[in-house]
């Protein structure tokens, strides 16, 4: 073997890993399993409780049924029972188990027995085993108790062993999940005296069950199944420990197998037998329907039918598909071989004499095409009464009426067009006419009045047109003949007709559920916003079921409802808990499923393959829905899911993008802080060392010069943190502007004098109207603006004069610096006030933090002026930064200046 593909046999199996795993994270399930009541199992869940109990374990009992049995109830002694909760259920009170007091108990271990119980009143769940798997997924460990002839593949098989019925029934996967199967056995012989000596049942029922159920023969046959159940859950205990440790063993290809059902009784019958088989095989199996593509799919019965057998199929464990297919052999082969399957099972009914002459059974037409794949007949002892009676009452469904109506109405007027043309001209091929009638009666009518018509045909054509006219004597042999083969070739012509007429009305059905999903998927497409995919969602399954729809999101760790249709549509406590149940465990609840029944909602999940994105909730009230209302629900909620699912990733899209700009501002801040600070330290760090190192032996201009450098670059740092500094502060909104009056020529004056303090090489002109009205605003801020204005224009300015010009325009004072540089291109015009938005310099070095201009904006726009920048301003060249500032009332300036 070569070494590579021993390190692969060598390595675990991942997917038992990861079962492994989630075993870990949930509680354990112990389920004492028995063939009978009676053989001892709440006796020993108790006894283990009680040891349990006394090595200092946390467990208590939840419920316990003694059925009256004193050493039973004697063993509940010094063991913490949770309270019940009493429930009144037709009339009378009944103790049934807490669910939410045990959760709010949550002991190390917990016993319920009887896990196919059905739970009485309105509970979260209608059956005990549903509260024993929350409690399991709790982290709490159960242990339970069971009979064989409860589990639901094993119900039909007991039913005839023992001749009753069996009423409550728990899903095999609930034995297959348990972590531990203990089997609690007895001989049937010393459990017959144990119920005569009246330690089972109460004595005056003894008799009673030992006649009916408790036999010898019934107790072997339940013994039997209960040890084989045992040992294949032992198998699968110990095929999974392989392959969790990668011990190789001679384990056998794998199972699989294909189950074939349809609309009738025997399906069910089918489908509980392919369970045992997969469970005895270790298999995997698929249930699968096949319906004509090219006809309708069953009466509504029929289908309801289907889907119960479908429901049980899941129940089992099976993988369920519907395929729509004409030839059935051919579908059945093509899923066989696409899921490699090594088996077939399919039910097959005796044919009586004539029909297997003519048609062959389905079972037998795959018998002859099949090739490397077993059959598995599974026969019915019923004989096929049923089936001829269900076809004579198909024969005459509702409308009948309506149908014979329209053929007597044809047969009618094909007869007096005929009389009428008889008059003028005699015609050998008359029978043509009721030919016609009969087409127009299957097209309009359907099956039943073309055979009514082709009778009623045949009968007028007798009596009007065949001698002896007025009787329905045939004279002629060869007219008997006509009439018998008019009567074949008329009856066949209406169901063909008819079989048109029925396929154009699906074709049309068909085509307005695919339109009604195209424009709906259409409408989901071009919807970005997630509000506006869920109310077309809704509207779309209220349109498509005519009942009231609610879309839930999640929303803070609870969920909401965020849409529904009619808009009034209100969900109550029951319901919201039914729809976080669907949320939480990815399955539906509500009415019509296994949690919280008592809802009139069934609540879906929304599953995209990112998970669940949210719950849709459509009123069921106890009205099941039609196959074709729930494939269109299914299409409505995969399309809904993805368009949900597709607007939470453009929304995430967005706010990484906004990150992502904000990381960007980010960095650009640390480069520009992290340039800018080093640039001055280094040169007073340099002079600094400097003068500490040589001293007095330095010349006195040198230390001078030093000195100087020190000053202007501690100014250049100070003016930097000042502008850091107001940036947060407007960003935080905190600039408040004071609203003072100020005389705009002697904010221009200062500002321009302590520009020639740092830039004395640079030429500044003033030009200040005469007539200059005052303003209203902070003159301190104001003459910052101007500051960094003329800092800008000394840095992109190149060696022309800074000119500032200062006049009224209107209502408003207009203030502007304008230097004679490169210019700003266009592209950059509309960016140079958004924060670290940097121009360099010819030589490519960038000079400035990027904030000046913005702070500028912020600060004007908090005085209540525009600033505005125009490139280029003279001569083709330069650029313009103009700010624009309200005049204030003159009167009242003049008035508070004096």
């Amino acid at each position: 073997m070569p070494e590579n593909e021993r390190d692969l046999r060598s390595r675990p199996d991942p997917d038992a890993l990861l079962a492994l795993a989630e075993q870990d994270r949930r509680g354990k399930l112990t389920v004492f399993l028995g063939a009978s009541p009676g053989v001892g199992k709440t006796y020993a869940m108790l006894t283990r409780a009680r040891r349990l109990k006394e090595e200092g374990v946390d467990i208590v009992i939840g419920i316990v049924e003694t059925h009256g049995r004193d050493e039973t109830a004697a063993l509940l002694e010094g063991l913490e029972v949770l309270p019940r909760r009493e429930v009144v259920h037709s009339g009378r009170t009944h103790s049934e188990f807490d669910l939410d007091a045990a959760l709010a108990r949550c002991p190390r271990v917990i016993v319920v027995d009887e896990l196919a119980h059905t739970n009485l009143g309105e509970g979260r769940h209608p059956k005990r085993y549903q509260d024993i798997e929350e409690l399991v997924d709790a982290g709490i460990d159960v242990w339970t108790a069971l009979n064989i002839q409860h589990l639901e593949s094993l119900s039909d098989v007991v039913a005839q062993i023992a001749g009753i019925p069996v009423r409550e029934r728990v899903p095999d996967t609930v034995l297959n999940r348990a972590d531990d199967v203990l089997l609690v056995d007895l001989p049937p012989t010393e459990l017959i005296e144990r119920l005569k000596e009246g330690k089972v049942y109460l004595p005056d029922s003894a008799k009673r069950a030992v006649d009916r159920f408790f036999r010898l023969g019934n107790l072997t046959a339940l013994r039997e199944l209960a040890l084989r159940r045992t040992a294949d859950r032992v198998d699968d205990q110990m095929v999974d420990y392989l392959k969790q440790n990668a011990i190789e063993g001679p384990w056998a290809a794998g199972e699989r197998l294909i189950v074939c059902i349809g609309p009738d009784s025997l399906s069910e019958k089918v489908v509980r037998t392919a369970s045992r088989l997969a469970s005895g095989l270790n298999a995997d199996w698929i249930v699968v329907s096949i319906e004509r593509a090219d006809g309708e799919a069953g009466d509504s019965e029929a289908m309801r039918q289907l889907d119960d057998t479908f429901r049980l199929a899941e129940l089992l464990g099976a993988q369920t598909r519907r395929i729509a297919g004409n030839d059935f052999v051919e579908e059945i082969l093509k899923l066989a071989r696409r899921e490699h399957a090594t088996q077939i099972v399919i039910g097959t009914r005796r044919q009586r004499f004539p029909l297997r002459l003519f048609r062959q059974s389905l079972p037998d037409a795959l018998a002859e095409r099949v090739s490397g794949i077993g059959i598995h007949l599974i026969t019915d002892r019923s004989e096929p009464t049923a089936k001829p009676r269900r076809k004579r009452r198909r024969m005459l469904p509702e409308g009948s009426g309506r149908a014979l109506a329209i053929a007597a109405g044809a047969t009618a007027s094909a007869t007096v067009l005929g009389l009428l043309i008889e008059r003028f001209i005699i015609l050998q091929n008359i029978s043509l006419l009721y030919l016609l009638a009969v087409l127009a009666s299957a097209i309009y009518a359907g099956y039943v009045a073309a055979i009514a018509a082709a009778v009623f045909s045949v009968l007028a054509y007798n009596f009007f047109f065949i001698e002896p006219v007025g009787t329905f004597t045939v004279a002629e042999p060869h007219e008997v003949f006509a009439l018998f083969v008019f009567l074949a070739a008329a009856t066949l012509a209406g169901s063909l007709a008819s079989r048109v007429r029925e396929q154009a009305k699906t074709a049309r059905r068909r085509v307005t559920a695919t339109q009604a999903l195209y424009d709906f998927s259409r409408k989901l497409s071009g919807t970005a916003n997630a509000e506006d995919v869920l109310w077309a969602a809704v509207t779309q399954i209220h349109t498509t079921l005519r009942r009231n729809a609610a879309l839930l999101l999640p929303e803070g760790g609870d969920i909401a409802l965020k849409a529904a249709w009619p808009p009034d549509t209100e969900l109550s406590v029951t319901d919201m808990m039914a729809a976080r149940w669907a949320l939480e465990k990815k399955e539906a609840a509500g009415n019509e499923t296994g949690t919280l029944p008592n809802s009139p909602f069934q609540f879906r999940p929304l599953m995209s393959p990112h998970g669940v994105v949210g719950v849709c909730g459509f009123l069921q009230q106890d009205k099941p829905l039609e196959i074709n209302e729930e494939r269109a629900l299914a299409a409505i909620l995969d399309q809904t899911a993805i368009a949900v699912d597709r607007a939470r990733l453009s929304r995430e899209s967005l706010d990484q993008a906004a990150q992502l700009e904000s990381e960007h501002f980010r960095a650009a801040l640390l480069s520009s802080i992290s340039h800018d600070l080093r640039t001055p330290l280094s040169t007073i760090t340099g002079a600094v060392t400097s003068l500490r190192q040589l001293g007095d032996r330095m010349p006195g201009e040198s230390r001078d010069d030093l000195l100087k450098s020190i000053e202007e670059e501690s100014d250049r740092l100070t003016r930097f943190v000042t502008n850091l500094l107001d940036m947060t502060r407007i960003e935080a909104g905190a600039i408040n502007a004071k609203r003072d009056w100020v005389d705009v020529a002697d904010v221009v004056r200062a500002a321009v004098e302590r520009a020639r303090k740092y830039f004395p090489d640079r030429v500044i002109e003033t030009s200040i109207a005469a007539d200059l009205p005052l303003i209203r605003g902070d003159s301190v801020l104001l003459g910052q603006v101007l500051f960094n204005l003329l800092d800008n224009a000394n840095k992109f300015g190149g060696d022309e004069p800074v000119s500032i010009y200062a006049r009224r325009d209107g209502s408003e004072v207009v203030l502007s610096v304008t230097d004679l540089g490169k210019g700003i291109t266009p592209a950059d015009l509309e960016h140079v006030f958004d924060k670290f938005f940097r121009r360099g310099k010819p030589d490519g070095r960038s000079p400035a933090t990027g904030l000046g201009l913005s702070i500028s904006k912020g600060f004007v726009e908090a005085m209540g002026g525009r600033i505005k920048a125009e490139s280029p301003a003279l001569r083709r060249r330069g650029t313009r930064i103009s700010m624009r500032f309200p005049v204030a009332d003159a009167d009242l300036a003049e008035k508070e200046r004096g």
